[in-house]
């Protein structure tokens, strides 16, 4: 009882137990009275039928105890019920009945006896409704050449004669219903099993997952339900193993993006022990090294710092009325410098008359600025990126438009997720592969989107779309 099979085996079986009896007495019951018996009572009268019609080609029978004695002989041979010749005025002439023979030429007093002569119709009593008989009778009258009532056929049906022929009915209904009882104990196992096994399989891979094992995906099988349960696991084993991929990723990016950086500040301390601080040139060299390594640091913990943030639950952001476009040209002046030096041609178009937006200035800062670093740093010399601003009819959108590698269709699907560099980005190790998931989570914490248009050798088009118009009241 303690194991849902049991409990299930026990739900299959107990109906059975209370029920295929009940419905084995009824059936009985109800083949025993309302067949087998009126089966009986149907033949009793048949035969009476064929007595009397015998009876009424021999009339001289009814006037001549010798012959009506060798009638009876001869016909209740062949019957199975007890045959009584009486006269129309209810006088025994003769019968195959043992406990009448001695009351042969005496005048009977049989019930319905007269109300067969009279009505000429034909009397039947059925088993049980007349109690203490314990038989079926017919009264037949017989009609004579004159059209009278000359006799009446009596054939009497014992109860028992009826009884005798149950047994093998009642051992048939038995063994049917016994059949059906293991049937039912039978398939209430087989669906207690099926049902446990899946479950019992979820719940070791659960225990399993709890001990730090490896996991697989478990086959979807059982009910529906179950199916749901499984497929629910399989989803959260798929995910369990996506983040151990991301935390593998991020240890191996954290060590390489960290040991880049310090390893150059070793180097340039290094040199400063050493006697470069004596030449202020070096020096300054050095020093402005040291803290561009310093800044990638800084910007790396910004990065990790926003993926914890997001961890722990939804964005806070601190919205603030923020006129988009003087806004725009001012965060815009650092990035042309940087894409500059790169000796990148850089081309905004910012219009003056962009509407006034209620957003947080730094997070949106951060994510404008992590597609225009994307679209410096994957853009060789020589190229393009041009950043231009405008509305939709709801919305204002920032477009960052570069002629660099571009990215192909298949990874255009993934460069959103979590430290994901694809092939192209390779060849620009630099980052932990968390820019453009930032970006995105930031943006979509404003109401807005990201989207991107890319042809691999031609460059690449990231366009945010925020809305105008927001309910500001939670925030």
């Amino acid at each position: 009882m303690r194991s849902l099979r049991g409990r299930l085996i026990l739900s299959h079986v107990i109906p059975l137990i209370i029920v295929i009896p009940l419905v084995g007495v009824a059936l009985t019951y109800l083949l025993e009275t309302q067949v087998l018996l009126a089966s009986s009572s149907n033949e009793l009268e048949l035969q009476a039928a064929l007595v009397a019609a015998a009876a009424a080609q021999n009339p001289q029978i009814w006037y001549n105890p010798v012959q009506a004695a060798a009638f009876v002989l001869q016909v209740g041979g062949r019957l199975s019920a007890r045959l009584m010749m009486l006269s129309a005025d209810g006088q025994l002439l003769a019968t195959n009945d043992p406990a009448y023979r001695d009351q042969l030429g005496e005048v009977l007093d049989v019930p319905g006896l007269q109300e067969t002569v009279l009505t000429r119709q034909t009397l039947r009593v059925d088993y049980g409704e007349r109690p203490g008989t314990g038989a079926a009778e017919v009264l037949m009258p017989v009609i004579g050449p004159t059209f009278d009532v000359i006799g009446v056929i009596r054939l009497t049906d014992p109860l028992s004669s009826v009884y005798a022929r149950f047994p093998r009915t009642r051992t048939l209904i038995l063994w049917v219903l016994a059949g059906g009882m293991l049937i039912g104990v039978l398939v209430g196992w087989v669906l207690a099993v099926d049902l446990a096994r899946p479950l019992r399989r979820a719940t070791r891979a659960v225990s399993q997952m709890a001990e730090g094992h490896p996991l697989s995906a478990l086959p979807e099988q059982g009910p529906n339900e179950v199916r749901m349960l499984l497929r629910a696991f399989n989803a959260l084993t798929e995910q369990r193993r996506d983040l151990e991929k991301s935390r593998q990723r991020l240890l191996a990016n954290l060590v390489h993006e960290l040991g880049r950086p310090l390893g150059a500040l070793l180097s340039a301390t290094q040199a400063l022990v050493g006697g470069a601080a004596q030449d202020v040139a070096l020096r300054t060299e050095l020093l402005e090294g040291m803290e561009g390594q310093i800044k990638l640091m800084r910007r790396l913990l910004d990065d990790l710092t926003q993926l914890y943030d997001q961890a722990l639950g939804p964005l806070e952001l601190a919205r603030k009325p923020v006129a988009i476009s003087l806004w725009l040209i001012q965060e815009l002046a650092t990035w042309r410098e940087a894409a500059q030096d790169k000796g990148l041609h850089w081309q905004t178009d910012i219009p003056d008359d962009l509407p006034e937006l209620h957003i947080d200035a730094d997070r949106i800062r951060q994510a404008l600025g992590n597609i225009i670093s994307n679209a410096i740093k994957y853009t060789l010399p020589g190229g393009e990126v041009t950043v231009s601003a405008g509305t939709g009819a709801k919305d204002v959108w920032i477009r960052v438009r570069d002629t660099g590698i571009g990215i192909p269709p298949e990874e255009q699907v993934r460069i959103f997720e979590p430290f994901y560099r694809g092939p192209s980005s390779r060849r620009f190790p630099q980052g932990m592969g968390l820019g453009l998931s930032i970006a995105r989570d930031l943006v979509a914490a404003h109401g807005g989107r990201i989207e991107v248009e890319s042809t691999p050798g031609v460059g690449s088009t990231f366009t945010l779309w925020l809305p105008v118009m927001l309910d500001y009241s939670q925030n």
